[in-house]
């Protein structure tokens, strides 16, 4: 951890999330493919679950292993895409930061000449 700007590269914050975007771009897309299939997948459910009213089947959906499962990956790509987020949110404070200091030591440049 750096403690003192004047030691800190930008360019790393940028790199980094450079190369990261990719990957939270992924983690963004599955998770929406995931919540979006999560209707349907309890809508299947229900209709294999052979109750007659709508409260057992929805029950029965609930229930099953397959909408269990399902919303694990929910929380799993979510875990994921939150990890990448706020990876990538710490990275642009630093940069912001380097950034606040910088012009920060220019004002002090100025009023020292």
């Amino acid at each position: 951890m750096v403690k003192d700007m004047s030691e800190y590269s930008p360019h790393l914050a940028l790199e980094y999330i450079w190369d990261n975007a990719p990957a939270y771009a992924k983690a963004k897309g599955e998770l929406a493919q995931l919540e979006a299939f999560k209707s349907s997948l309890k809508a299947i459910l229900m209709k294999e679950s052979g109750e007659t009213s709508i409260g057992g089947q929805e029950r029965e959906a609930y229930a099953h292993p397959k909408y269990q499962t399902h919303c694990d990956a929910i929380g799993a790509a979510t875990e994921q895409a939150e990890l990448l987020k706020w990876r990538m949110t710490s990275a642009q404070m630093r940069f912001d930061a380097w950034r606040t200091e910088q012009a920060s030591n220019r004002q002090i440049e100025k009023i020292t000449k």
